[in-house]
């Protein structure tokens, strides 16, 4: 099979994720007021979405090896289909919030299974290019979501930004169905299914109990239970994977220095971008008084700059590596944020646009070399162990992010009482940024040749100097 179209076959899934993230964030403020709720407290249905993933995704490596890629592949897009079919007709916060939960089952199966697939069949030196091909189709999602959501909320109903996913779902099925083989997959371990019980707790409970403490939608006294209960079930599982063979999550491998480094540094810029889909489309909408439509069109230029990033991020990280193309990613996008905090209704919005487009540039960039540097020290049978363990990590980072961002609005808000002011928004992105600077600190203590035989860093340099 051309190695160019497995991935493109596998990026429907993205396609249909990132899609649905981006077009849900423009129609916050009508969904809350249809389902009599606020838009703030629809911060629970993003993270209820990102805690299924981090729940589910652990098992997503054991599922493939047991039953088949290609077939779990399937039933992942069949649960995403029903997901969105149960958004759609839900009528209020609390049949919301768990229809998310639902398709974040069906996505941890999704992306998680794509990836480990291209890092089974992909040789090491071709693995950014991979990974770029992956990106690309899932990223015409975010372009054509924000405008799309917004007309069909505008226009239209909310309902139907779910209600696409159906037929997108079930494209994806037919060509996974014909044109992806079943690839040779590992013989499966032994499922750790208490650690499974255990891991999948402490992450419910600390995104669940941050959520609440920094949203006033429940008393304060069950985030802390959530988060106290999460943390007891956090320290159990330490001391059973421990004593377990084959434990769910294998923390061993936060030993190997390139790997713990690239968990620890982008985990902060998670942190601190993790609430922007949610943040800048209300700010839009409440203080500068665009509807879904406008804000809409406005912040699909981000998904401009990192469609375009795509093309050029193999490239970039061959001439400069993965520890230059690292800090200027995240230093540019923590610039970005730092932006999003000066803009007023006076700004020029083809400003703002052009800014949206550099940020999601260089974030591209940073997740592109990211999700390749990740293996960098990886040995291939630690693999899918080492994909498991990064995926948790970036879904539990962006819950906390949005708990976080959402958080630091809220507090602004309280300040003053009332409904959101502009400068309520302009001091949460002030603190997400602080939160993101630390990944560009941490990138920057890598070793200058890191990762080198997968970007060819080393060799390009070498060849060039010959030349001179």
């Amino acid at each position: 099979m051309n190695t160019r179209l497995v991935p493109l076959i596998l990026a429907v899934a993205l396609f249909m994720e990132n899609m649905d993230s981006t077009v849900i964030a423009t129609s916050l403020a009508a969904i809350a007021n249809d389902i009599g709720s606020q838009p703030i407290a629809l911060k629970l249905a993003l993270t209820a979405y990102l805690v299924a993933l981090a729940i589910f995704i652990p098992i997503s490596s054991w599922m493939a090896d047991r039953w088949g890629s290609r077939n779990v592949f399937r039933i992942a897009i069949l649960v995403f289909i029903a997901g969105s079919v149960a958004c759609a007709i839900s009528n209020s916060l609390l049949t919301f919030v768990g229809s998310r939960f639902l398709q974040g089952m069906g996505g941890a199966m999704m992306t998680p299974i794509a990836r480990l697939v291209l890092v089974r069949i992909t040789p090491r030196n071709q693995l950014v290019d991979a990974m770029a091909w992956l990106s690309i189709p899932g990223l015409i999602g975010p372009i054509v979501g924000p405008p799309v959501g917004g007309f069909l909320t505008t226009y239209l109903s909310w309902h139907w930004i779910f209600l696409i996913n159906v037929p997108i779902g079930l494209i994806g099925i037919a060509l996974v169905s014909r044109f992806l083989p079943e690839f040779h997959r590992n013989a499966p371990r032994r499922m750790d299914f208490r650690g499974f019980v255990l891991a999948g707790t402490a992450f419910a409970g600390w995104v669940f109990g941050i959520s609440v403490l920094t949203l006033p939608a429940l008393p304060a006294s069950f985030g802390v239970a959530a988060v106290v209960g999460g943390t007891l079930s956090a320290a159990v599982y330490l001391w059973h994977a421990q004593r377990t063979e084959y434990p769910l999550l294998d923390l061993k491998l936060l030993r190997l220095p390139l790997f713990r480094n690239t968990i620890v540094s982008g985990s902060f810029l998670r942190l601190g971008t993790g609430a922007m889909p949610f943040l800048f489309p209300l700010m839009l909408q409440l203080a500068f008084g665009l509807d879904a439509f406008e804000s809409g069109l406005v912040t699909f230029a981000s998904a401009v700059g990192a469609f375009a990033a795509k093309f050029v991020a193999e490239w970039i990280i061959q001439r400069l590596g993965f520890r230059t193309t690292l800090i200027a990613a995240t230093f540019m996008t923590v610039l970005g944020v730092l932006a999003m905090g000066l803009y007023t209704p006076e700004t020029p919005m083809l400003l703002i646009m052009a800014a949206l487009v550099v940020t999601g540039f260089f974030q591209s960039m940073f997740w592109t070399a990211t999700n390749a540097f990740t293996f960098a020290d990886i040995d291939d049978k630690d693999s899918g162990q080492a994909n498991v363990i990064s995926q948790v990590t970036v879904q539990l980072t962006l819950a906390f992010g949005v708990a976080i961002g959402g958080g630091a609005l809220e507090g602004a808000r309280l300040l003053h009482g009332g409904e959101p002011l502009l400068g309520d928004f302009h001091l949460a992105f002030y603190a997400m940024s602080v939160l993101a600077l630390m990944s560009t600190i941490l990138f920057w203590r890598l070793p200058k040749n890191a990762g080198a035989h997968l970007s060819g860093h080393r060799r390009e340099n070498a060849e060039l100097h010959a030349g001179e």
